[in-house]
């Protein structure tokens, strides 16, 4: 857990001597030969100042031991921009960051911001460290106190974290990819430790719990038996292959946690495609796909995200149910089928997802939920641009 670890030091100032000094042996102090009494009160009134100084120590998420002697002036920031500006309030602090890997896996979110907040152009790209294209140079020369990575760039970066810190650079790991309550709110708790915004990561990861444990609780008492077979694919390949779906792992996890079979659980750890007669034989009552609004778009991707409407996602899901075999699925017949903003994912916001899928999946407990406005108000409340387009939505085929 975080600590703070106070250290005091008395700053002791010299007392001038009026006559003979003498020099004592065992104190290695010095005492005028005049007055004693008043010499001393002297010394009292000099020896008031005190200075403090404090250090700031903390684990990060790969269970490292931190210690910073102040919350970060210049930040290298490698991922999970919305949920550092969240925390942050702003991004007045980056120095530099990898835009290619926001760009790349977030590519409609990267461009809203780019509109609404002139400085994201100021602020250094060192390139992506997901794609190889990382420059230690680049981050060295603007001399960023601390850097933020997610564990991908963590383990990836490997030799390269031994070379930021010899340099004073603070490496520090967050990880929102997790997508567990524990690692999401002590991520928060990291991102505002590090920030100087304790405070305000509080009321977020409260406004996080509160919603993601209210889900629990409205699903808490479903039989096995009642519970509905849930399918989930990441849209980014066409309806002619099959992308990957989720284990026990982000959006796989999510639907578990919402109250879903999730039939990629136990045939998946983390991620990858699931067979499509595997698929078949299980026969989900919902689908559900991941998409964005993808860099290089073929046009046969699932597209969400800003600036989409839901028309031009109905057209890119409308291919996947025509899958061979895919008409005599429960999902498809019901049109139970539904399409997911990826770029939303592995956020403080995400909770909104969870929400929506759960919902989906068991209208009847979360009539009074609204996910879209929930997100509507998380965006007004922490975030500097509104989430303009088609972010969870039900495919009207």
């Amino acid at each position: 857990m975080v600590s703070l670890v106070l250290v005091f030091s008395i700053v002791l100032t010299g007392c001038s001597a009026t006559s003979d000094v003498v020099e004592a042996e065992a104190a290695g102090s010095y005492e005028a030969s005049e007055d004693k009494e008043s010499t001393e009160e002297d010394k009292t009134e000099k020896n008031k100042e005190t200075v403090e100084v404090s250090a700031i120590e903390f684990e990060d998420l790969k269970g490292r031991k931190i210690t910073m002697e102040k919350p970060a002036e210049r930040v290298f920031l490698g991922f999970y921009a919305e949920s550092y500006y969240a925390v942050n309030g702003n991004f007045d602090n980056l120095v530099c960051m990898a835009k290619a890997e926001w760009a790349d896996f977030f590519n409609s979110q990267y461009l809203s911001y780019e509109k609404s907040v002139p400085e994201l152009k100021n602020i250094i790209d060192t390139g992506s460290i997901y794609k190889g294209s990382f420059s230690m140079e680049t981050v060295l020369s603007v001399q960023p106190d601390v850097a933020i990575l997610a564990p991908f760039q963590y383990d990836t970066l490997g030799e390269n974290v031994n070379k930021l810190e010899e340099s004073g650079v603070t490496v520090v790991v967050v990880d929102y990819n997790a997508q567990t309550l524990e690692s999401h709110m002590k991520s928060t708790e990291v991102l505002g430790i590090v920030t100087g915004n304790e405070e305000r990561a509080k009321i977020v990861a409260n406004e996080y719990i509160s919603a993601v444990e209210d889900v629990k609780a409205r699903v808490a008492d479903l039989k096995n038996e009642e519970k509905v077979n849930v399918y989930v694919e990441l849209g980014n390949l066409g309806a002619t292959e099959y992308g990957n779906s989720y284990g026990e792992y982000m959006w796989g996890r999510m639907i578990m946690n919402g109250g879903g079979n999730n039939i990629a659980a136990g045939k998946i750890e983390n991620y990858g495609p699931l067979s499509p007669e595997y698929i078949l034989t299980s026969n989900p009552e919902i689908i559900f796909f991941a998409g964005s609004r993808w860099t290089n778009d073929t046009g046969n991707r699932i597209k969400v995200g800003f600036d989409v409407q839901p028309e031009e996602t109905f057209a890119r899901i409308k291919p996947y149910t025509e899958r061979p075999g895919w008409s005599k699925l429960d999902a498809v017949k019901s049109s139970n089928i539904h399409a997911v903003d990826h770029a939303g994912l592995r956020s403080v916001y995400d909770y909104v997802y969870l929400q929506y899928i759960a919902k989906s999946m068991y209208p009847e407990l979360f009539e009074d939920v609204n996910p879209v406005a929930n997100l509507e108000e998380f965006y007004g409340n922490y975030l500097p641009i509104e989430p303009n387009g088609t972010f969870m939505v039900r495919f009207d085929g």
